[in-house]
């Protein structure tokens, strides 16, 4: 019935009428079309306006979007002989083999085999899986192995140094929980772990470190053997050799040339390796091709857990060093600050046996060269205050100080998110864009705008960026020796200078103290200062006794003629909740006076307990808070509150106290006589 009246429609004249058909009124007709086509005859018509594209299908027209990328191969095993040209078939057949090396299981002697390339990534027959049997695919290394198992059978996949433009497409494609945001950054979740896992770090214990390593009271180093140790690197292995395909990043530590270590992350998750391509130093193609055999590697197994039943292990997590093996394994954690913090207490290791001192710290650098050192402890400002639009930034966290000068250790930055604003820090919000990665951050799920204010996952949202996208950074990150190495505390007490000039002992007993002050909530809602100590700004990453960090950094302090600095950049006036928080303005001045060497002119006093040097006069800044007491209304308090203070240092003290430095111990001897006197 429906086809029967609309043949009365569209046979009508466009008007109704009584057929029941409908009629159009008659107007203008519409000129013919003609095109290039119809000129030539009754041919079907078709757009030559432009060229057309010579491919026949749309996997065809796909594969021209690509071109082959310059040779990013290690060419050179041994890493001292010399280079030879070889062909691209052969780079890559070495590297594949490199790989596999790497990821061998000791007891099957034998890495697994391994091919370049997307497993999802079609090729040029439409396939999806490279020509193994023929071995047809140059990036192909299969090892000679009697051995016969259904890992052997497989091949594992390796994304090797992918841009991130490349991670950027891996993690959206594969892994939930992935996000670009309206910024351009990458947004990543880090899973049930959204910080370190200090209690779960395990450093293997053998005759060498027995005697080398800080053990005991005090001491982050955990021990464990080395049989648990191959156990747990079994376990990683062997969940990475069953994936599919694993990202591999081939990076370099130290922008110091002479002091570099190479190193390899072998992971699971786009995400991670992104991240460790921002963290370390980033190679050209040419260094790429002489990389060679790592110093240093990774297997980050994160998404797989450690046996709750080995020995030595308390949960279902494990951060594993083995120092003598020069290998760290990763088990049950996806937060991805346990690689950056894992290499960077490596280097605790590494470099003071060069006679290299390793720092956590932030480092700046002046127009003249004259280089400042920051350590700090969280909340104490020494991002804010490295961070200088008038200075050059060398890092932000880990440096060395060789005989040469500094160099930062790493090749980007992890700043912290957490209410993160523009008016407040500019570089950082600036330097979330394109290749940053946003952990645990959390946006809206319309426009993709991040709210740093929301703290749905967690507190500890982070940013991990290159440091070339911080504006001023100083490229390539090295420095001369410094000039001025300023401790900052933010002391809730209020009993602290503003300021105050060290002597060497008095750096070495400050340093290895390593305190701050937090403001914690009692049982009875009332809240007070409480003090923490963390031995050389950093205790939860060295590996030797803080004894001999101060030590090297006494001598070269004193070589290089340094001057040694504390500055407070919380209460005067009273302790939290009577007095204020000295003014960031106030602070900034005081280390400008410092970079400019002023303040070493100024006319000094001496305080009581802690016996520091301070200035009488600062200009811009109210002579009243410089001395503490001046600023207190309430003395007998004051006093109270700094023997108070004075008797929580000694307490600290005491664990460092029977460890002997120096020519019959002398140095020692000094270290504590720089301490609180009553």
């Amino acid at each position: 019935m429906a086809a029967e009246n609309f043949e009365k429609m569209s046979t009508g004249n466009g008007n109704a009428n009584g057929d029941g058909g409908f009629s159009f009124p008659k107007g203008p007709v519409m000129p013919k079309i003609t095109t290039g086509a119809a000129k030539r005859g009754n041919e079907i018509c078709h757009d030559d306006s432009g060229p057309t594209v010579n491919v026949s299908t749309i996997d065809e027209l796909h594969s021209l979007q690509k071109k082959r990328s310059a040779p990013t191969t290690p060419i050179n095993q041994g890493g001292a002989a010399a280079f030879a040209a070889v062909s691209e078939e052969e780079r890559q057949k070495i590297q594949m083999q490199s790989i596999s090396a790497s990821l061998a299981s000791l007891t099957r002697e034998s890495g697994p085999k391994v091919v370049r390339g997307d497993p999802a990534e079609k090729k040029a027959d439409g396939s999806t899986t490279p020509a193994y049997a023929h071995g047809q695919h140059h990036s192909i290394f299969s090892p000679a192995t009697g051995a016969v198992s259904d890992s052997s059978l497989k091949f594992t996949h390796v994304l090797y140094n992918l841009s991130p433009a490349e991670l950027y497409e891996q993690a959206i494609k594969y892994e939930k929980g992935s996000f670009i945001t309206s910024n351009g950054a990458l947004a990543t979740l880090s899973g049930a772990k959204t910080g370190r896992a200090p209690r779960d770090k395990r450093v293997v214990r053998d005759a060498t470190t027995e005697d080398e390593l800080w053990w005991g009271k005090g001491s982050p180093n955990i021990e464990m053997d080395e049989h648990t140790f191959m156990v747990n690197r079994e376990r990683a292995v062997d969940y990475l050799n069953s994936l599919e395909k694993v990202f591999v990043n081939d990076q370099f530590l130290n922008w110091d040339p002479e002091n570099r270590i190479k190193v390899r992350i072998v992971s699971a998750r786009a995400y991670h390796s992104l991240f460790m391509h921002n963290m370390c130093i980033r190679p050209t193609p040419e260094e790429l091709e002489s990389f060679g055999t790592p110093d240093f590697t990774i297997y980050n197994a994160g998404q797989f857990p450690c046996n709750r039943y080995t020995h030595y292990m308390t949960s279902s997590t494990s951060v594993d060093l083995n120092l003598a093996r020069r290998e760290m394994v990763i088990l049950g954690t996806q937060y991805a600050g346990e690689m950056k913090k894992g290499l960077f207490s490596v280097m605790h290791y590494l470099m003071p046996k060069r006679r290299i001192l390793s720092l956590h710290s932030g480092c700046n650098m002046g127009k003249d060269g004259d280089v400042a050192l920051f350590f700090g402890l969280s909340g104490t400002g020494k991002t804010t205050l490295s961070t200088d639009h008038n200075r050059y930034l060398i890092g932000d966290d880990e440096h060395c100080w060789t005989e040469t000068g500094v160099s930062n250790i790493e090749g980007g930055c992890y700043a912290k998110c957490v209410d993160l604003s523009r008016e407040k820090e500019p570089d950082i919000w600036n330097a979330i864009k394109f290749g940053t990665v946003l952990e645990n951050v959390v946006f809206d799920e319309h426009t993709r705008d991040v709210d740093y204010s929301d703290k749905s996952v967690t507190e500890n949202t982070r940013a991990a960026y290159p440091i070339e996208f911080i504006p001023n950074a100083k490229i390539p990150c090295v420095g001369p020796h410094p000039k001025n190495v300023i401790l900052l505390a933010c002391d809730a007490f209020g009993v602290l200078p503003p300021v105050s000039k060290l002597n060497l002992a008095q750096t070495m007993y400050h340093f290895i103290s390593g305190y701050t002050a937090l403001v914690a909530g009692t049982e009875d809602g009332i809240k007070e200062p409480t003090a923490t100590f963390s031995a050389c700004f950093g205790a939860a990453f060295i590996m030797l006794h803080p004894t001999k960090y101060a030590a090297m950094l006494a001598e070269k302090m004193k070589k290089q003629g340094a001057t040694g600095w504390l500055v407070n950049t919380g209460w005067s006036g009273g302790s939290y909740g009577v007095g204020s928080r000295i003014k960031l303005a106030y602070t900034r001045k005081i280390i400008d006076a410092i970079h400019s060497g002023s303040l070493l002119k100024a006319n000094y006093k001496k305080t009581e307990i802690f016996g520091f040097e301070i200035p009488t006069e600062i200009e811009g800044i109210p002579s009243e808070i410089l001395d503490p007491i001046n600023a207190w209304s309430d003395k007998k308090a004051h006093k109270e509150t700094l023997v108070k203070l004075g008797g929580l240092f000694k307490k600290n003290f005491e664990v460092f106290a029977n460890h002997k430095i120096g020519v019959d111990g002398k140095l020692t001897e000094e270290i504590l006589a720089a301490g609180p006197i009553f």
